[in-house]
């Protein structure tokens, strides 16, 4: 597997853009992804000294339709997110302002 293969995309959220000032990032990653394939993928990608990874499964949420009159449900797909904990002074950049970076 590739690393860009393991890394979707990253979580651009009010709480994860928080979590820069930390130094941590926020990325939906595939869900069989280890951290040290995580740990390793972000590395690569964006050229930084990983120190930590925290990983957790986020379940689908039910949801409830209505369509011609005919009410049904389903539920959206499973997913899992990585925080990843950068070596003090390095940064990604991912695109726009970041008002908590200030």
């Amino acid at each position: 597997m590739e690393a860009r293969d393991i890394i979707i995309a990253p979580m651009i959220t009010e709480k994860s853009m928080a979590g820069t000032a930390f130094n941590q990032y926020a990325f939906e990653v595939r869900r069989d992804a280890t951290k040290t394939q995580i740990r390793h993928a972000v590395a690569e990608i964006f050229k930084v000294e990983v120190l930590a990874v925290n990983t957790v499964n986020v379940g689908g949420k039910k949801k409830n339709f209505a369509r011609r009159g005919v009410r049904t449900h389903g539920t959206q797909p499973d997913w899992k997110k990585a925080v990843v904990t950068l070596k003090a002074g390095q940064k990604i950049e991912l695109g726009g302002v970041n008002p908590f970076e200030q």
